[in-house]
């Protein structure tokens, strides 16, 4: 079949687009869902860690064979690198759902709409939440801001506010109760 639009039978000026499908790829059909999303674990850091080690003690070898200068420096940098993957391989043992129930339980108000990131923190990359929670009323009148530790669940800071977003010119905010 060609790209080419076709002319139709009735009338020679106006053209027919070529019909084409459309589909998702597999792995963003909703229909074939499965569960929730699960963040991959950092502790997977480790495999690449063992990778740079091995490859590190396996220039090592090779280096004191050859006596090549520039095999023992490669080797080095991979053992420091193989050594920082297994210092940032935290277990991630917060998951999603779980701080997204410590936060709520943090701000204080009956939370709506939430929203979590997992980000990193330091040198070492500990994992963080950052979730963004909004109040359960309809707009909202309050927000609010939890960080909480990854690795152990601990809040590590938390910030509410009344909401400034000024919703009136949308019908919303100072409707009349009945």
């Amino acid at each position: 079949m060609s790209d080419v639009p076709t002319p139709r039978p009735d009338d020679s000026d106006d053209l027919v687009p070529p019909t084409t499908s459309d589909a998702l790829p597999e792995d963003l059909d909703v229909t074939a869902y499965v569960g929730p999303y699960q963040f991959p674990g950092t502790h997977r850091r480790r495999i690449a860690g063992t990778i740079y080690l091995g490859l590190a003690v396996l220039g090592g070898l090779v280096a004191g064979l050859t006596a090549n200068e520039g095999l023992v420096a490669a080797a080095v940098l991979l053992a420091v690198i193989g050594g920082y993957h297994f210092l940032a391989a935290w277990p991630l043992q917060v998951d999603a759902t779980e701080a997204l129930t410590v936060a709520s339980r943090t701000v204080g108000f009956p939370v709506g709409h939430a929203s979590g990131q997992l980000g990193f923190r330091g040198l070492r990359s500990r994992p963080s939440w950052r979730i963004l929670l909004f109040s359960a009323d309809e707009p909202p009148s309050m927000r609010g801001l939890v960080e909480l530790d990854g690795v152990d669940g601990t809040v590590l800071g938390e910030y509410t506010e009344l909401n400034p977003e000024d919703w009136s010119q949308y019908g919303l905010g100072d409707v009349p109760t009945q």
